[in-house]
């Protein structure tokens, strides 16, 4: 690889012998590596906005308990946002209820809504983690996602919340 010298850097950086170049790109400001722009660029950036399904619930009546429930999805698919392709992965909700516990068949109907979305590993997680908390209003929650490799690369993304 070659490496510009001082006097030829133009606006390009030197950062641990490797060649990095800061663009502008639709106003702000993204780095690329051999003059590449990111395929990223612009991707889910209205994530938080998307419409699921509705989680149902069911009143706890054991309020007064503490105990956790546990969710594992284990044939969860989503679709990656860069390639097209599908992504596998296990689901795992362990969860405190308060007053209420959630409905297992719209929790299904609300996961196979991914089936056909492109998302990424991050954003996915922690979307489930908003819409559960906000429909669930558990004592406590932690969500992780075990994803199948992608490009040799095993992705495990965990998300939790506490109530106050």
């Amino acid at each position: 690889m070659c490496y510009p010298s001082d006097s030829q850097n133009n606006g390009v950086k030197m950062k641990n012998k490797r060649l990095e170049m800061s663009a502008t790109i639709r106003g702000g400001s993204a780095k690329v590596f051999g003059g590449k722009k990111s395929g990223y660029e612009g991707l889910q950036k209205n994530v938080r906005k998307l419409k699921t399904p509705e989680i149902e619930v069911w009143q706890n009546q054991y309020t007064d308990k503490l105990y956790s429930i546990n969710l594992d999805i284990p044939e969860f698919t989503c679709i990656c946002p860069k390639t097209g392709l599908p992504d596998f992965a296990v689901i795992r909700i362990e969860y405190s209820p308060n007053k209420f516990c959630v409905e297992l068949k719209s929790f299904k109907l609300y996961t196979i809504y991914f089936r056909n979305l492109g998302i990424f590993h991050e954003h996915l997680i922690n979307k489930i983690l908003e819409d559960f908390v906000s429909s669930v209003k558990p004592r406590w929650v932690r969500i992780n996602g075990i994803f199948n490799p992608r490009g040799g690369i095993t992705t495990a993304v965990s998300a939790e919340y506490k109530s106050r």
